[in-house]
């Protein structure tokens, strides 16, 4: 297959500029909670969320970005179509959920681009259904994971301090909660960068500039981690407001049982290699803080909201993307 350079270096820009998208749209994950319980000021609080952002690459193996690379969609159907397809897609819809506010998985808005261009190219044959159907379970599993820790650690911090003044705990939780935001970012940075490396990896494949037997190359990993901080470090406001403000309200002993409810549960995923979304993962950590208080702590409504979201992102990304793949055939 002959890709020229024009339109591989087009590609690779299209792959960080999601990347960054990526970190602006999911901004909210890493500093809704912190920003929230006025632990720290917004401005302070994405260049402390970028910084572990960028630091996980040098803390986590790359098995997402193989499991992105080689474990969606068949290696061999993959071209420029397929992925333009796939990156137009994701961005589009990352692009829609911000508009409204919408804190969507950009995850999972990039493998429905992926899934969208492939079968559009090559039917449902072209689709690794056991890796795809690992990642999809994940909608479900991820943020139940992150409710169930993050409600365990709020019932048990409750019953370890329950005789202890509320200022005093506030204090030391304010501290403790810019290490459980840091976790949380580094385990944001190490799951998400590497989805857009796999990309760019899958790219340079279907270029016939590497093999599925090599590593990922350390500059295209270097860059998604770079560029992920770059677009955390931009943040995205409207999405903050949702995630930090109206599922339930926090304090900082909240906040930091939610995040490190869900940086567990990013740190397990990436360690096996599991493409989650970070999104849906403190999503749930947060309603399992609230819960943890008392069920109507949690405004139900928006949570439900927020699921159907989560529901729709595969399928609408796929069509866009498939729509995108033929609009490909066109421009190149």
């Amino acid at each position: 297959m002959t890709i020229s350079w024009e339109v591989l270096i087009f590609l690779i820009a299209l792959a960080l500029a999601f990347d960054f998208m990526n970190g602006f749209h999911d901004a909210a994950n890493s500093i809704a909670t912190v920003v929230s319980t006025g632990v720290l000021k917004p401005h302070w609080a994405v260049l402390w969320a970028a910084a572990f952002n960028f630091i996980a690459y040098f803390v986590f193996p790359l098995k997402v970005a193989a499991t992105i690379g080689k474990g969606t969609i068949d290696p061999a159907i993959v071209d420029h179509y397929v992925v333009f397809g796939a990156l137009v897609g994701a961005i589009a819809w990352n692009l829609i959920t911000w508009w409204y506010g919408i804190p969507s998985s950009s995850s999972h808005a990039l493998i429905g681009g992926l899934a969208g261009a492939a079968v559009a190219k090559a039917g449902t044959g072209s689709l690794v259904m056991s890796g795809i159907l690992k990642i999809v379970s994940f909608i479900l599993v991820a943020p139940l994971m992150g409710m169930l820790l993050g409600m365990i650690l709020m019932i048990g911090v409750s019953w370890l301090f329950f005789r202890t003044q509320p200022l005093r705990i506030d204090g030391w939780f304010r501290r403790l909660q810019l290490v459980s935001a840091a976790a949380y970012s580094l385990g944001h940075g190490g799951n998400d960068a590497q989805k857009t490396a796999g990309i760019i990896w899958m790219l340079l494949i279907a270029a016939g500039l590497t093999t599925t037997k090599d590593p990922v190359p350390a500059w295209a990993v270097f860059s998604c981690y770079v560029t992920i901080a770059l677009g955390t470090a931009f943040g995205g406001w409207r999405i903050v407001k949702t995630m930090g403000q109206k599922i339930t309200k926090l304090r900082p002993v909240g906040g930091f049982c939610a995040e490190t409810g869900g940086a567990a549960t990013l740190f397990l995923a990436t360690g096996f290699g599991i493409p989650v979304s970070t999104t849906h993962t403190i999503t749930g950590a947060i309603m399992g803080v609230g819960s943890a208080r008392r069920l109507s702590a949690v405004r139900w409504g928006v949570a439900g909201n927020i699921i159907v979201a989560w529901i729709i992102t595969i399928p609408a990304t796929a069509f866009i993307a498939a729509i995108a793949f033929e609009f490909a055939k066109l421009l190149f």
